[in-house]
């Protein structure tokens, strides 16, 4: 498959435009074209093990969930590992992918794999994906009457403020008199403009209607997963089954305030990987993810919610599996998809 169609697929199976806008994620590396892939190959961290296994099983394109192209590079040496990944991949044609944020949203992706681990339950994003294209323009829709008198010195003034777009005109029949009714959408910024112009008049101003223009929720997407289980389980029995699921021996707990291992958990709120900044607020009686700050765990604590933390990658890792199957099935089995052997976390408990 032609990398360009390839990542094209990738595209349609989660969009680039889920992911946080911190995040960097898309197509890192391409090889010059045209490149052909026969070899996907899947990991969680690129690190130079990874990729010289990457090169040895003759991979064409690495899908790297953790994007190892963050910080911007000013230059692409041997002196530091990451640019070292760059120049190993481009001196063996092999392109670098990375999903991040975006595999974290979707409702088919690390997600909901982590909500396997607590066993029958519901589950909705703690922070809803928002739809990426509606509405198309502007912040806010701003909407008034003017009769004749008026019309044409307001909209002259009107589209000389940026960040103006849909503006239109129709008819309107207003306590008997014919005007013009005018509606557009603006920016935040340019709402105050428009909103001082208007208000130069009272006429305009009165008849004035501002909307702000909410994007539609995209149902079961979104950060992070609040949980509710079918059936009251002890901390203890969830634990098990949460090492079970990713196949640890070992996990990280700390117990709620006024808390014991028996204590029942009905609703756990998860996110993988660093899971501070989704879960802080969330109602629950347990916190799920891979690593948390020292005082979040401690305010957690106080407020009763018990917490399990796994080391972060350990909270994604057991995804790749899941994904191999539904990249294949997506790509319609054109291409090979393998995981990679060597990828692990780096801690270890000693």
């Amino acid at each position: 498959m032609d990398l360009r169609e390839l990542v094209s697929a990738l595209n349609d199976f989660a969009s680039p435009s889920l992911a946080e806008s911190w995040d960097n994620v898309g197509l890192l590396v391409e090889p010059s074209p045209p490149h052909t892939v026969n070899t996907l190959f899947l990991t969680n961290d690129l690190t130079e093990e990874v990729m010289e296994e990457a090169v040895q099983k003759k991979a064409d394109l690495v899908l790297s969930y953790h994007p190892p192209i963050f910080a911007p590079l000013k230059r692409v040496t041997w002196k530091t590992w990451k640019e070292r990944l760059v120049v190993r991949a481009l001196e063996n044609r092999i392109g670098i992918y990375s999903p991040h944020t975006a595999y974290d949203a979707i409702p088919h992706g690390v997600n909901n794999w982590l909500t396997k681990g607590l066993g029958a339950c519901t589950s909705v994003p703690l922070h809803p994906s928002t739809a990426p294209s509606s509405p198309a323009e502007g912040t806010h829709r701003v909407e008034f009457c003017a009769d004749a008198e008026h019309l044409d010195a307001v909209l002259s003034k009107i589209k000389d403020i940026p960040e103006i777009s849909c503006l239109t005109t129709l008819p309107a029949r207003v306590e008997g008199k014919e005007q013009t009714r005018v509606s557009l959408n603006c920016s935040q910024e340019a709402l105050l403009k428009v909103v001082a112009l208007l208000s130069q008049n009272s006429l305009l101003y009165q008849t004035t209607e501002i909307l702000l223009l909410q994007k539609p929720l995209l149902p079961h997407t979104g950060m992070g997963r609040l949980c509710t289980l079918s059936e009251p389980l002890s901390l203890s029995a969830i634990i098990e089954r949460i090492k079970g699921h990713l196949q640890l021996r070992h996990l990280r707990v700390a117990l709620g305030a006024g808390r014991t291992l028996e204590s029942p958990v009905k609703k756990a709120a998860l996110c993988a990987g660093s899971g501070s900044s989704v879960l802080k607020g969330t109602e629950a009686d347990l916190y799920l993810t891979g690593e948390m700050s020292h005082h979040d765990v401690l305010d957690a604590v106080a407020k009763g919610i018990s917490v399990i933390l796994c080391e972060h990658s350990n909270t994604e890792r057991g995804f790749l599996s899941e994904l191999r199957d539904a990249l294949a099935v997506h790509l319609q089995n054109k291409i090979n998809v393998i995981v990679s052997e060597k990828d692990r976390d780096p801690l270890q408990v000693a």
